[in-house]
């Protein structure tokens, strides 16, 4: 309640000495006029201390209703109390619609009045204070449960508690608690990275006690709901993370009923032509090489490394379905190939499944690497999501949604990898042939540093092509990031606090998959 400020404008403020003695007794301060110049004035002159407005609505002269919209004009962002001695609904729509914030009827006692600064003052403090005490007691919780050897479906549920508090106190502004979660998520990170560093070619040889992988999602997880009954969707937004998706759900569900809210592991190195291509392939990375060779190219090698999903995905669903399966595959990388989905979508209504891949996020990612306006837009990850539901909200995408959502349809939502912000350099020297991704490298000779990375001396064990006879596969941990010794601090400060993938983190390697259905059924 301190430094609250309280202008009070009431034509009879003198028969209102009782509440505003009460208000004072509390900690309020209270400015008070008697008429709307008075009260356009106060703001005028104390527009930067005003907290709340409350505002008589039939005053003589100018009425409230009259200064109401030249105090918005003043002060847009200050909530305003109307009180009224009319209580008739022309009136308080009126008033509504001018944007008022709460009302009350005459007469008013001090409780009323109390109860509504609270309401639009105190809420949010109170808010701010009981999560601070929830996340609080949650704290200790979470830490040992990091510290308690989980496994794979343990990590994905602190994972979702992590992201849940993340976002609750974003939206309460509790920023001390907020700091402390940030540094509970790096411990989080680190005992990840040491367990997926455990457990990874153990996952990857034997489908035993592994957790759904990015080449067993569609047979694990979307074919077997594909049936002739309701046409499926399965929509691949690149690079979504976790956090992303919390963002677009309540957007989503306006016209769809989440059926089944789920997550899977994304392969390494957890980046689009890697992970995406055995999304659609069904395979790893070294058996899309052998099987389909025309489809495959290492990173070093000139030419898009995801050209061929259409046809991987088509080999998969002959693999999988003993029927015929009529599919659509469509990839929308530009505001055109939008526009002609939006155009078009009716159509794939025909077929038994259709995957569409949207590529904004990945691409949102890197130019906001590239760009300095993006780096201040999405300066940190609440920004950062913030800027991908503004996004979905407006895109082509989401208008070709709602299109199919007004038919019995069945839709996946699901991502390929996520990302995480870098913070720490970690420096590699490799050879000229040495890749120049910043989470993970493969190259020969290479020189690191051993606890900051997954190394895999032999790809073989990790289902991955070998470029070379001597190739390594390393991957960065927790939000490590492989800078080269050559102009090192120059590299530091343009890569540091951007958002990259390939390596290991909660981030990358968790990701979700839901299953949902239109509500017009």
């Amino acid at each position: 309640m301190d430094d609250i400020t309280i202008l009070w404008a009431d034509d009879e403020i003198k028969l209102l000495k009782p509440q505003i003695i009460y208000l004072e007794k509390k900690g309020y301060n209270v400015i008070t006029v008697s008429n709307g110049h008075d009260a356009l004035e106060e703001v005028e002159e104390h527009m930067g201390n005003i907290d709340v407005i409350f505002l008589d609505e039939n005053m003589p002269g100018v009425s409230g209703l009259d200064t109401l919209p030249q105090i918005k004009e003043i002060l847009p962002n200050v909530p305003v109390v109307m009180i009224t001695k009319n209580e008739e609904e022309g009136v308080m729509e009126q008033a509504i619609g001018a944007q008022i914030n709460d009302y009350l009827i005459k007469p008013v006692n001090p409780v009323q009045i109390l109860t509504s600064i609270r309401k639009l003052i105190d809420s949010s403090r109170l808010v701010r204070e009981q999560t601070a005490t929830d996340y609080q007691q949650e704290f200790r919780k979470i830490f040992m449960e990091i510290n308690s050897g989980l496994d794979y479906n343990q990590w994905a549920d602190i994972y979702k508690k992590i992201i849940h508090w993340e976002l609750k106190l974003d939206n309460s502004k509790t920023v001390s608690m907020s700091e402390i979660l940030s540094t509970q998520k790096e411990q989080a990170n680190s005992e990840f990275s040491k367990f997926v560093e455990r457990n990874y070619l153990d996952w990857i040889e034997s489908d035993e006690d592994a957790p759904v992988m990015s080449h067993d999602l569609l047979r694990s997880m979307v074919f077997p709901d594909v049936n002739e009954e309701r046409p499926t969707f399965f929509l691949l937004l690149d690079n979504l993370r976790y956090d992303q998706w919390k963002m677009i759900e309540p957007i989503v569900t306006e016209y769809f009923r989440i059926e089944e809210e789920d997550y899977f592991y994304s392969i390494l190195p957890t980046t689009t032509q890697y992970s995406r291509n055995s999304i659609f392939a069904g395979l790893m990375p070294s058996e899309i090489e052998e099987y389909f060779p025309d489809c495959w190219l290492n990173d070093k090698d000139k030419g898009g490394k995801n050209m061929h999903e259409e046809k991987l995905l088509g080999e998969q669903i002959r693999r999988t379905f003993r029927k015929n399966i009529k599919f659509g595959y469509q990839k929308i990388t530009t505001v055109e190939r939008g526009k002609h989905l939006v155009d078009n979508i009716r159509n794939y209504l025909n077929n038994d499944f259709t995957a569409i891949v949207y590529n904004f996020i990945d691409m949102l990612s890197h130019a906001r690497t590239e760009m300095e306006i993006l780096k201040e837009l999405a300066s940190d990850e609440k920004a950062y999501r913030s800027l991908t539901r503004s996004w979905f909200e407006h895109s082509s995408i989401w208008e070709a949604l709602k299109i199919i959502a007004e038919h019995d349809v069945q839709l996946f939502i699901a991502t390929d990898h996520g990302s995480i912000r870098v913070h720490e350099p970690t420096k590699v020297v490799g050879d000229r042939e040495t890749t120049t991704n910043l989470r993970y490298k493969v190259g020969k000779n290479l020189q690191y540093n051993r606890k900051d990375v997954l190394d895999v001396r032999n790809p073989v064990d990790a289902k991955l092509p070998t470029p070379n006879v001597s190739s390594t596969f390393i991957f960065a941990k927790n939000d490590k990031f492989f800078l080269y010794p050559n102009n090192y601090n120059h590299y530091n400060k343009y890569y540091k606090n951007t958002f990259q993938h390939g390596g290991i983190s909660l981030e990358e390697v968790i990701i979700p998959i839901v299953k949902l259905r239109s509500k017009k059924v």
